[in-house]
């Protein structure tokens, strides 16, 4: 079987790394049957610590082809990745494409691959927010419905495509890679430069936030970073500010005595600093999953989530009102929170279970 696996932005890149490990293992012990592949980067983030540095922490290898998409407006980033992609498969056409996720190179890969007739395979199908302002609902419903093999993270998933009248034949549930990278990397965490002079032995949290609904408004973000700056009391917060956060922050001209404020940091010194942390407030979702798995307090600054395993299971509670953070922020910092359950099929295995449905689809 030849196979695409497409990567595009910094959440690929901790779900692909564990396939392409356990691709390569399989290959080794069985050269008879081995599998071609390709890595293709659309270069949807082009940012090196959001990109480069991720695929030299998590060895994964240089992809065989760089799309160059970059920046843009999401038809700009969509037509320039389907643009990419569709003169890659006129050099070797694979058997099956698999996309991961749920960003713009996603939905832009499956299409182009259903067009040329290409099988497509979704790892982390069917999982939805129910949130249609969200740009990732819209390329998880758009994928899905064109995709012909699921690898799916929770039973919630599997329900949600059960739903819209896909087979059970095509739904399998093999868990969560991104808890792969995490599980495999845990020992070679990386304490970041910053973080001994200025964190230090004292407590801290650590704050992420990216999204249009946190992010866009200068008063929405305003308030936000107020409500925790004032909730805090003595604790630090280590704040990787993203590229389109800091443009709005810095609009602003507001500042926080307790924030330590970083560029986003490359994969290994990251999950040192979430894993070190008294707590983590986000509106990230993929960060939700590695809390969950690290028993680390969570709060999510959104009004859905599309992982409510990370709520019913894990360490997550969704805050909708801003109102209602001071005391979640205080329920963190005492330590009185939830502490995490076990989740189905998030035990580090989840690549191995895909390679062995991959082998399955090739006989």
């Amino acid at each position: 079987m030849k196979i695409d696996i497409i990567a595009g932005a910094r959440p690929n890149f901790m779900k692909i790394g564990p396939i392409i490990r356990q691709l390569k293992i399989y290959n080794e012990e069985h050269p008879e049957n081995a599998f071609s592949y390709r890595l293709i980067h659309t270069g949807q983030h082009y940012d090196r610590n959001m990109s480069e540095s991720f695929f030299e922490q998590l060895d994964i290898p240089e992809p065989d082809i760089n799309l160059g998409a970059g920046s843009g407006t999401q038809a700009q980033q969509t037509a320039q990745i389907m643009i990419g992609y569709e003169d890659a498969l006129k050099q070797w056409k694979p058997d099956l494409c698999i996309v991961v996720g749920d960003v713009t190179s996603t939905m832009a890969c499956a299409i182009v691959a259903k067009k040329a007739h290409i099988l497509v395979a979704h790892v982390e199908g069917g999982i939805r927010s129910g949130d249609l302002k969200m740009p990732e609902e819209i390329n998880r419903m758009v994928t899905d419905s064109i995709t012909d093999y699921f690898f799916t993270t929770s039973e919630e998933a599997n329900k949600n495509l059960r739903a819209t009248g896909h087979g059970a034949d095509k739904i399998i549930y093999v868990g969560n890679t991104m808890i792969d990278s995490l599980l495999s990397h845990l020992s070679k965490l990386r304490k970041p430069d910053f973080f001994s002079e200025q964190v230090g032995q004292e407590k801290y949290i650590v704050l992420t936030l990216h999204r249009p609904s946190n992010v866009d408004e200068p008063e929405k973000l305003v308030s936000l970073l107020d409500t925790i700056h004032q909730s805090i009391g003595e604790y630090k917060v280590v704040f990787p500010m993203h590229p389109r956060t800091r443009k709005v922050f810095e609009s602003t001209g507001r500042s926080y005595e307790n924030f330590i404020i970083t560029t986003p940091m490359p994969y290994l010194e990251f999950m040192y600093t979430v894993k070190h942390a008294s707590g983590v407030i986000t509106d990230s979702g993929g960060l939700t999953e590695e809390t969950s798995i690290l028993n680390i307090p969570c709060i999510t600054l959104r009004d859905s989530t599309e992982r409510p395993e990370t709520i019913h299971l894990g360490t997550n509670e969704l805050i909708k009102d801003v109102e209602a953070l001071e005391g979640f922020i205080e329920k963190m910092i005492q330590g009185k929170w939830k502490n995490a359950q076990t989740i189905p099929y998030w035990d580090g295995k989840t690549a191995e279970r895909i390679v062995d449905a991959l082998v399955k689809m090739d006989k």
